[in-house]
Protein backbone atom coordinates (compact mmCIF):
# COMPACT_ATOMS: atom_id res chain seq x y z
CA UNK A 1 0.00 0.00 0.00
CA UNK A 2 1.29 3.56 -0.73
CA UNK A 3 0.37 6.99 0.07
CA UNK A 4 -1.90 9.18 -2.44
CA UNK A 5 -0.38 12.27 -4.21
CA UNK A 6 -2.98 14.15 -3.00
CA UNK A 7 -2.27 13.41 0.40
CA UNK A 8 1.29 13.74 0.92
CA UNK A 9 1.31 17.58 1.25
CA UNK A 10 -1.61 17.30 3.57
CA UNK A 11 0.66 14.91 5.80
CA UNK A 12 3.51 16.41 5.67
CA UNK A 13 2.41 19.66 7.07
CA UNK A 14 -0.28 17.75 9.46
CA UNK A 15 2.95 15.98 10.79
CA UNK A 16 5.49 19.21 11.42
CA UNK A 17 2.45 21.34 12.94
CA UNK A 18 1.93 18.06 15.69
CA UNK A 19 5.49 17.78 16.69
CA UNK A 20 5.71 21.61 16.95
CA UNK A 21 2.94 21.65 19.04
CA UNK A 22 3.89 18.46 21.38
CA UNK A 23 7.60 19.87 21.59
CA UNK A 24 6.20 23.57 22.42
CA UNK A 25 4.11 21.23 25.41
CA UNK A 26 6.99 19.44 26.77
CA UNK A 27 9.42 22.55 26.44
CA UNK A 28 6.88 25.39 28.65
CA UNK A 29 4.22 22.56 30.12
CA UNK A 30 6.25 20.31 31.71
CA UNK A 31 4.96 20.45 34.54
CA UNK A 32 2.25 18.78 33.80
CA UNK A 33 3.13 15.42 31.90
CA UNK A 34 -0.56 14.04 32.09
CA UNK A 35 -2.00 16.38 29.74
CA UNK A 36 0.82 16.12 27.59
CA UNK A 37 0.67 12.50 27.48
CA UNK A 38 -2.95 12.96 26.48
CA UNK A 39 -2.07 15.76 23.92
CA UNK A 40 0.92 12.99 22.22
CA UNK A 41 -1.72 10.09 21.96
CA UNK A 42 -4.31 12.44 20.49
CA UNK A 43 -2.48 13.63 17.87
CA UNK A 44 -1.06 10.44 16.94
CA UNK A 45 -4.29 9.44 16.71
CA UNK A 46 -5.30 12.21 14.14
CA UNK A 47 -2.26 11.84 12.03
CA UNK A 48 -2.90 7.99 11.88
CA UNK A 49 -6.83 8.67 11.13
CA UNK A 50 -5.82 11.70 8.32
CA UNK A 51 -2.81 8.76 6.80
CA UNK A 52 -5.69 5.84 6.34
CA UNK A 53 -7.90 8.39 4.53
CA UNK A 54 -4.81 8.83 2.02
CA UNK A 55 -4.23 5.58 1.39
CA UNK A 56 -4.07 4.03 -2.21
CA UNK A 57 -4.32 0.44 -2.07
CA UNK A 58 -3.14 -2.11 -4.85
CA UNK A 59 -6.30 -2.89 -6.97
CA UNK A 60 -6.64 -6.16 -9.33
CA UNK A 61 -8.39 -4.51 -11.91
CA UNK A 62 -11.54 -5.88 -13.50
CA UNK A 63 -12.01 -4.95 -17.35
CA UNK A 64 -15.13 -6.04 -19.16
CA UNK A 65 -16.75 -3.75 -21.79
CA UNK A 66 -20.43 -4.10 -21.02
CA UNK A 67 -19.91 -4.08 -17.35
CA UNK A 68 -19.69 -1.36 -14.82
CA UNK A 69 -17.46 -1.24 -11.94
CA UNK A 70 -17.74 0.90 -8.94
CA UNK A 71 -15.92 4.16 -9.15
CA UNK A 72 -15.41 4.14 -5.79
CA UNK A 73 -15.02 2.15 -2.20
CA UNK A 74 -18.16 2.36 -0.49
CA UNK A 75 -22.09 2.09 0.28
CA UNK A 76 -24.46 1.59 -2.26
CA UNK A 77 -26.88 4.30 -1.18
CA UNK A 78 -29.18 5.19 -4.04
CA UNK A 79 -31.14 2.71 -6.76
CA UNK A 80 -33.47 4.09 -8.75
CA UNK A 81 -35.20 5.54 -12.45
CA UNK A 82 -34.75 9.51 -12.30
CA UNK A 83 -34.63 12.61 -14.11
CA UNK A 84 -30.99 13.32 -15.27
CA UNK A 85 -31.31 16.76 -16.19
CA UNK A 86 -27.59 17.95 -17.19
CA UNK A 87 -26.84 15.95 -19.84
CA UNK A 88 -29.03 13.84 -21.14
CA UNK A 89 -32.07 15.08 -19.97
CA UNK A 90 -34.03 12.10 -19.83
CA UNK A 91 -34.57 9.05 -17.20
CA UNK A 92 -31.65 7.20 -16.39
CA UNK A 93 -30.72 4.90 -13.99
CA UNK A 94 -29.54 5.99 -10.74
CA UNK A 95 -26.64 4.11 -8.71
CA UNK A 96 -25.22 6.29 -5.81
CA UNK A 97 -22.02 5.43 -3.61
CA UNK A 98 -21.49 6.98 -0.57
CA UNK A 99 -18.06 7.21 0.78
CA UNK A 100 -17.38 7.77 4.66
CA UNK A 101 -14.28 8.93 5.79
CA UNK A 102 -12.62 5.76 6.69
CA UNK A 103 -13.26 4.39 3.11
CA UNK A 104 -10.60 5.01 -0.12
CA UNK A 105 -11.69 8.40 -1.54
CA UNK A 106 -10.04 7.48 -5.02
CA UNK A 107 -12.17 7.75 -7.86
CA UNK A 108 -12.16 5.43 -10.55
CA UNK A 109 -13.19 5.24 -13.88
CA UNK A 110 -16.44 2.71 -14.35
CA UNK A 111 -16.32 2.29 -18.07
CA UNK A 112 -13.31 2.19 -21.00
CA UNK A 113 -14.24 5.17 -23.58
CA UNK A 114 -13.90 8.74 -24.57
CA UNK A 115 -15.03 11.66 -22.92
CA UNK A 116 -17.35 13.42 -24.77
CA UNK A 117 -18.70 15.86 -21.66
CA UNK A 118 -17.02 17.47 -18.76
CA UNK A 119 -17.85 20.18 -16.12
CA UNK A 120 -17.40 21.47 -12.62
CA UNK A 121 -19.86 22.83 -10.61
CA UNK A 122 -18.92 24.90 -7.30
CA UNK A 123 -21.97 24.68 -4.69
CA UNK A 124 -22.74 24.29 -1.09
CA UNK A 125 -21.58 21.36 1.42
CA UNK A 126 -25.05 18.99 2.40
CA UNK A 127 -24.07 15.88 3.84
CA UNK A 128 -23.61 13.45 1.12
CA UNK A 129 -26.85 11.65 1.69
CA UNK A 130 -28.89 14.43 1.35
CA UNK A 131 -30.90 14.16 -1.16
CA UNK A 132 -30.17 18.04 -2.52
CA UNK A 133 -26.39 16.99 -2.60
CA UNK A 134 -26.87 15.73 -6.33
CA UNK A 135 -27.76 19.18 -7.79
CA UNK A 136 -26.14 21.62 -5.74
CA UNK A 137 -23.00 20.71 -3.77
CA UNK A 138 -19.91 21.26 -5.17
CA UNK A 139 -19.02 18.38 -7.86
CA UNK A 140 -17.46 17.60 -11.14
CA UNK A 141 -19.74 16.03 -14.47
CA UNK A 142 -18.30 13.51 -16.28
CA UNK A 143 -19.73 11.78 -19.19
CA UNK A 144 -17.98 8.60 -21.10
CA UNK A 145 -18.85 7.40 -24.34
CA UNK A 146 -18.39 3.71 -23.74
CA UNK A 147 -16.75 1.23 -25.77
CA UNK A 148 -19.53 -0.75 -25.64
CA UNK A 149 -21.61 2.40 -27.04
CA UNK A 150 -23.71 3.82 -24.50
CA UNK A 151 -22.88 6.79 -22.73
CA UNK A 152 -22.58 6.44 -18.90
CA UNK A 153 -22.63 9.63 -16.53
CA UNK A 154 -20.88 10.22 -13.14
CA UNK A 155 -20.27 12.91 -10.88
CA UNK A 156 -17.96 13.55 -7.97
CA UNK A 157 -19.81 15.06 -4.95
CA UNK A 158 -18.81 16.96 -2.14
CA UNK A 159 -19.89 15.91 1.15
CA UNK A 160 -20.30 18.40 4.38
CA UNK A 161 -16.73 17.92 5.24
CA UNK A 162 -15.22 17.46 1.60
CA UNK A 163 -13.73 20.97 0.54
CA UNK A 164 -12.17 19.75 -2.61
CA UNK A 165 -12.65 17.65 -5.38
CA UNK A 166 -9.59 16.59 -8.17
CA UNK A 167 -10.29 15.50 -11.33
CA UNK A 168 -7.84 14.21 -13.86
CA UNK A 169 -9.87 14.13 -17.01
CA UNK A 170 -11.28 17.01 -19.87
CA UNK A 171 -13.25 16.18 -23.11
CA UNK A 172 -11.40 14.21 -25.57
CA UNK A 173 -9.72 11.97 -22.92
CA UNK A 174 -9.48 8.36 -23.47
CA UNK A 175 -10.21 6.87 -20.12
CA UNK A 176 -9.62 3.08 -19.33
CA UNK A 177 -12.27 0.75 -16.78
CA UNK A 178 -10.84 0.63 -13.36
CA UNK A 179 -7.76 3.81 -13.44
CA UNK A 180 -8.21 6.90 -11.63
CA UNK A 181 -9.96 9.66 -12.78
CA UNK A 182 -10.10 11.70 -9.56
CA UNK A 183 -10.02 12.38 -5.92
CA UNK A 184 -12.52 13.63 -3.16
CA UNK A 185 -11.01 15.10 -0.22
CA UNK A 186 -13.01 14.30 3.41
CA UNK A 187 -16.17 12.57 2.78
CA UNK A 188 -18.12 12.71 -0.49
CA UNK A 189 -20.86 10.42 -2.91
CA UNK A 190 -20.34 9.21 -6.50
CA UNK A 191 -23.54 8.57 -8.62
CA UNK A 192 -23.76 6.87 -12.00
CA UNK A 193 -26.20 7.19 -14.43
CA UNK A 194 -27.00 4.38 -16.72
CA UNK A 195 -29.67 3.34 -19.85
CA UNK A 196 -33.07 1.87 -18.45
CA UNK A 197 -32.29 -1.10 -19.83
CA UNK A 198 -29.09 -1.74 -17.95
CA UNK A 199 -29.01 -4.67 -15.44
CA UNK A 200 -28.19 -3.70 -11.96
CA UNK A 201 -25.88 -6.30 -10.49
CA UNK A 202 -25.25 -4.80 -6.64
CA UNK A 203 -28.76 -4.16 -3.76
CA UNK A 204 -29.45 -1.13 -1.58
CA UNK A 205 -26.73 -0.80 1.54
CA UNK A 206 -23.75 -3.35 -0.74
CA UNK A 207 -20.45 -2.63 0.03
CA UNK A 208 -18.29 -2.04 -2.91
CA UNK A 209 -14.44 -1.72 -3.75
CA UNK A 210 -13.54 0.71 -6.83
CA UNK A 211 -12.54 -0.70 -9.78
CA UNK A 212 -13.63 -4.54 -8.98
CA UNK A 213 -16.98 -4.66 -8.02
CA UNK A 214 -19.57 -4.55 -11.00
CA UNK A 215 -22.14 -2.55 -9.80
CA UNK A 216 -23.94 -3.06 -13.22
CA UNK A 217 -24.20 -4.62 -17.32
CA UNK A 218 -24.84 -2.61 -20.61
CA UNK A 219 -27.28 -4.61 -22.66
CA UNK A 220 -25.88 -4.24 -25.96
CA UNK A 221 -26.27 -5.78 -29.03
CA UNK A 222 -24.79 -9.22 -29.56
CA UNK A 223 -22.50 -10.13 -32.47
CA UNK A 224 -23.48 -10.56 -35.84
CA UNK A 225 -22.02 -13.33 -37.99
CA UNK A 226 -19.76 -10.95 -39.57
CA UNK A 227 -18.80 -9.45 -36.67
Amino acid sequence: MKIHKEGRRILFFTLLILLVLNLLLYNFNADNNTFNRIFSGVSAVLFLLILQFFRSPYRNLLLHEDLIVAPADGKVVVIEEVEETEYFKDKRKQISIFMSPINVHITRNPVSGIVSYFKYHPGNYFVAWHPKSSTQNERTTVVVESTAGPEVLFRQIAGAMARRIVWYVNEGDEVSQGEEFGFIKFGSRVDIFLPLDTEVKVDLGQKTKGGQTVIAQLKTAPPTLFG
